[in-house]
């Protein structure tokens, strides 16, 4: 279906507009008041009563109840950045590593350390090289020095605990050996964000009641042999739980977006992509062949300029106008913990004429008083996003992801998605599962089960991160958001972390470069309702301690937070 391209006219003849190529009629200047709903970024660079101004706002300001009647304040998003002389520091460790790096790499060429690293056979030598020797040098003498705090082998369902595979290495973790036994610990890694990863309860006997019932797998492509009839009912139940027309589901969640991506834009379109959107959205946004346009993280004036120069300049490669402007970006972002501004971005996409793609894998379940994701959370109208996308690995224990949106879309999708023809479609005991699961948080089940731990999630969350600003860490993202990103900056503090925390018993995620940047090396936390508050305030005790002997207590806002009473 043609379109003309995006206007910024303001004007419209008659009472609507053209259909779009998403099925729906596209309409303008409404909802205006949510442009002037404070902008969720704050600014590290503010003074100290600056800072305790916006506190002092923050507390005082109350949103007018949503659509949905809830009435609340809304954390903001949260940045402190440290002072350059730090970067300046980290920037100077990771020049020791390389340097220490190229220095191993000298021994080895030279026979004074045996290799045991992958090497390419001497009589293929002059073949193109499989992989870039950087990034080889830096996986050898880099990554594998610390393997040990990654890759860690499960032995049990990932809940509020887990059981890890104890495993030894004396070689500096090329190879490992297994030593029988397993340590249970506290999991603070997964994402279980509602604690639906159970080997038992409601949800699990369904589960397993519908192998009987339906067996394991179609074993055939959803074009050839179709889908299952708890695949059939899964999708009418996500169209539901979402408040759209119709949605689609998917065996594979990363596959939801770099399949169907392509399948929305083409090479006559642009999508403006946030800096930090998932792997599976940047391949996604590559394989489809249309103009990739990336702005500023959750910064909405980036997002407009780069709408209003595309709008303006046209397509460069065509020296025409672009037929369409996709805008994609997270509900919650996995690496920051930071929550996106929707209203301002669906008020942006009304303004330009543009299409707006959410993915709420991290948000959907986790965020809003029902768990309907950052579309509830802010109070908007779901059919104001036309793709809604989401995940069933992190709130509802299963795996696979989901398409919402209007029928038109759906139906685009089933005919032209390449998973239709190269994919199975889900599993009946994992599509049961997300079935179990979110008609819990529905009410379905005659309990308030599913409510009591979407509550009882924000309160981890909040009381979670309070308390770790409290004692002077920096802590990314909003204070609503259940992932908690610990800045440690230094990459060598990510081994120390995970080595120490798992002598206490405690299993955690050290992430650094190349998923962060290189000066911004973190301990990510994923919190999750089967979580107490004994095994919060444990693990907090613990970064507590670890963070006096690691020296990693960063923040100078700590004085915000010195006399306030924090509740769980």
């Amino acid at each position: 279906m043609s379109r003309k391209g995006p206007s910024v006219s303001r004007k419209r003849s008659g009472g609507t507009g053209p259909m779009d190529a998403f099925g729906s009629y596209i309409e303008k200047n409404k909802d205006k008041d949510v442009l002037a709903r404070d902008r969720s970024e704050s600014d590290s660079t503010e003074d100290a009563s600056a800072d305790e101004k916006a506190q002092q706002k923050y507390k005082a300001t109350l949103r007018k109840s949503d659509e949905n009647g809830n009435s609340r304040v809304r954390a903001p998003n949260e940045f402190e950045h440290c002072n350059p002389l730090m970067q300046s520091a980290v920037y100077l460790a990771w020049f020791i590593l390389l340097i220490m790096a190229y220095f191993r790499e000298f021994l080895r060429k030279s026979g004074f350390e045996k290799n045991k690293a992958a090497v390419e056979l001497e009589k293929q030598k002059h073949f193109a090289p499989l992989f870039n020797s950087f990034e080889a040098i830096y996986a050898r003498n880099c990554y594998v020095r610390v393997r040990d705090v990654f890759e860690r082998p499960i032995g049990s369902v990932p809940g509020a605990t887990v059981k890890l595979v104890d495993r030894i290495t004396d070689d500096h973790c090329w190879t490992f050996q297994f030593t029988g036994t397993q340590t249970e610990v506290i999991n603070v890694g997964s994402y279980n964000y509602l604690g639906f990863a159970e080997s038992h309860g409601p949800c699990a006997r369904a589960s397993a009641k519908a192998i009987d019932e339906q067996g394991l797998s179609v074993c055939g492509s959803v074009h050839e042999i179709g889908h299952t009839r708890k695949q059939v009912e899964l999708e009418s139940l996500v169209a539901e739980f979402l408040g759209v027309e119709d949605a689609i589901c998917f065996s594979m969640g990363f596959a939801t977006n770099s399949m169907n991506a392509p399948c929305l834009v083409d090479k006559h379109s642009l999508i403006i992509s946030d800096q930090y959107n998932h792997a599976s959205l940047v391949l996604g946004c590559r394989l489809s062949g249309a103009s990739i346009a990336v702005f500023a993280h959750n910064n909405m004036a980036a997002l407009e300029k780069t709408i209003r120069d595309a709008i303006i300049y046209g397509n460069p490669k065509t020296c025409r106008p672009y037929k369409k402007i996709l805008i994609i970006v997270e509900g919650i972002y996995s690496m920051e913990g930071s929550i996106c501004n929707l209203p301002e971005i669906i008020a942006l996409k009304k303004k330009y004429n543009c299409y707006l793609y959410l993915d709420e894998a991290h948000s959907i379940g986790a965020m809003g008083a029902s768990g309907r994701g950052v579309v509830e959370y802010w109070g908007c109208n779901a059919k104001d996003v036309d793709i809604m996308m989401g995940t069933f690995t992190k709130s509802f224990g299963a795996a696979g992801g989901y398409i919402g949106g209007s029928a038109a879309t759906i139906a685009h999708l089933r005919k032209t998605s390449p998973t239709g023809y190269y994919s199975l479609p889900m599993s009946p005991p994992v599509a049961q599962q997300v079935i179990a699961s979110m008609s819990t948080i529905m009410g379905r089940d005659g309990t308030h089960d599913g409510e009591l731990r979407i509550e009882r999630l924000a309160r981890n969350a909040r009381y979670f991160r309070l308390r770790l600003k409290q004692m002077g860490f920096i802590v990314y993202g909003s204070d609503d958001s259940p992932v908690v990103p610990v800045l440690i900056y230094f990459p060598t503090q990510c081994g120390l972390w995970g080595r120490e925390l798992l002598k206490k018993k405690i299993g955690v995620v050290v992430v650094s470069y190349p998923a962060t940047a290189m000066t911004e090396s973190r301990a990510r936390i994923c919190l999750s309702a089967a979580h107490t508050k004994e095994m919060l305030d444990y693990v907090l005790d613990c970064l507590d301690e670890l963070g006096d002997f690691s020296r990693t207590k960063f923040s100078r806002r700590k004085y915000l937070y010195k006399n306030k009473k924090i509740e769980w």
